[in-house]
């Protein structure tokens, strides 16, 4: 949420390692609750995503080590570069 109401009172509460943001009195607090911020993994997956930065870099990391998962990301990598162009 980039655009803050002037004035009104924010409840922020962490779940799960991320930090969220909800106005407290109404009409506002009909507004859903937006993610403010937290553990970079946990904010990942709040929205939605696969993997985060920093987990797709250990990933890399550990490929250097084990030869299956090196195999499996170059396939994944075929794979991005044949449906990027569609």
């Amino acid at each position: 949420m980039s655009d803050l109401i002037p004035g009104e009172a924010i409840i922020y509460t962490k779940a799960n390692g991320v930090i969220y943001g909800k106005y407290r009195d109404k009409p506002h607090s009909e507004i859903p609750r937006w993610i403010v911020g937290g553990d970079p993994v946990a904010v990942a997956r709040a929205k939605g995503e696969i993997l985060s930065y920093l987990e797709f870099n250990k990933m890399q990391t550990l490929a250097m080590e084990y030869p299956a998962l090196k195999e499996q990301l170059e396939q994944l990598r075929t794979i991005y570069y044949m449906i990027k162009n569609d």
